[in-house]
């Protein structure tokens, strides 16, 4: 498995040397605790749609629960601490679909990380059969909205309380080229 340089699949910050993307691993454990410390409230509640002071525990035992297949995660590395995870759960009545999630720590937002983590999961979860993300979205979260806009030109969203959910056609990613420019010369090994 090649570990991704995130710095020639999209346009971060080139200052830190040493982020990488791979497949979260049990001993990420810790290392998800310690990210809530850089998520501010706001980012929790654009992720968990509920306000919550740090990550849940029983989001934090689901990611140690992955089974790299119907559901798994990637997690973006910045030296010891992680910087960003997206995840997939396929869906058990429609298994050619999946929810998907991500969630970037606050000094790691608008620099391109959560798009790049978006293409390597895409890429990992085509392989695995699903042809589809199901994603929802708060409303206020505008930046996420305007990248599923930008990655899926022809997604449109139904309203639901105070989210939008989004079916989005991995195929259509990749004809926009942004799955391919996130994974361009490298690849997430699948399990």
């Amino acid at each position: 498995m090649k570990q991704l340089d995130v710095r020639s699949a999209a346009h971060i910050d080139p200052t830190l040397d040493d982020l990488r993307i791979r497949p979260y691993g049990i001993t990420d454990h810790d290392r998800v605790h310690r990210m809530s410390e850089r998520l501010s409230s706001a980012s929790l509640y654009t992720r968990f749609f509920s306000g919550t002071p740090r990550l849940p525990d029983h989001y934090v035992g689901l990611l140690d629960g992955l089974d790299h297949w119907d559901r798994d995660a990637l997690v973006a590395l910045d030296g010891d601490d992680i910087a960003g995870i997206a995840e997939y759960v396929r869906d058990k009545r429609r298994p050619w679909r999946a929810d998907i999630a991500v969630l970037v720590t606050d000094p790691w937002q608008r620099r391109g990380l959560g798009s790049v983590l978006v293409g390597c999961l895409t890429e990992l979860a085509g392989r695995r059969g699903v042809t589809e993300f199901d994603a929802d979205v708060v409303l206020e979260n505008r930046p996420a909205i305007r990248f599923v806009h930008h990655g899926w030109p022809a997604a449109r969203s139904t309203a639901e309380g105070g989210s939008a959910h989004f079916r989005l056609p991995l195929a259509a990613m990749a004809a926009t080229g942004t799955a391919a420019a996130a994974t361009a010369n490298t690849a997430v090994g699948a399990r």
